[in-house]
């Protein structure tokens, strides 16, 4: 695997964000994603001390065995707690044994203007 990938994006607070992963073998395949979990972690910074967002705080990633991808969502709930500015972000997958970083890249946060909906 050639991994990780790099995807920067802008994401307007509070809104609800989604897109899919799809991993790929080496020869270009699709990864087998059965017995496999993810994470989606959204922190302020690189490395220990960051501040970090994941499933408790309504970023998710969700695996789709039957599909080979990996959804991953920011929530307006989860979202609300980012103010604007650019944070770093990662998505990971693991069979309790393996783990794999397949995306990683900068999102940056843009304020809405209506407010929660």
């Amino acid at each position: 695997m050639a991994f990780p990938g790099s995807y920067n994006f802008n994401y307007y607070r509070g809104d609800t964000c989604q897109f899919v992963i799809r991993p790929k073998t080496a020869n270009g395949g699709a990864f087998d994603l059965a017995g496999y979990t993810s994470i989606f972690t959204i922190a302020n910074i690189r490395g220990s001390g960051a501040t970090q967002y994941s499933n408790a705080q309504g970023m998710t990633a969700v695996v789709n065995a039957s599909t080979d991808i990996v959804t991953c969502t920011i929530t307006p709930a989860g979202g609300n707690l980012l103010s604007a500015g650019t944070y770093v972000y990662d998505v990971q997958i693991t069979d309790g044994t393996q783990v794999y970083t397949l995306l990683t890249g900068s999102i940056t946060v843009t304020d809405d203007i209506t407010g929660a909906v």
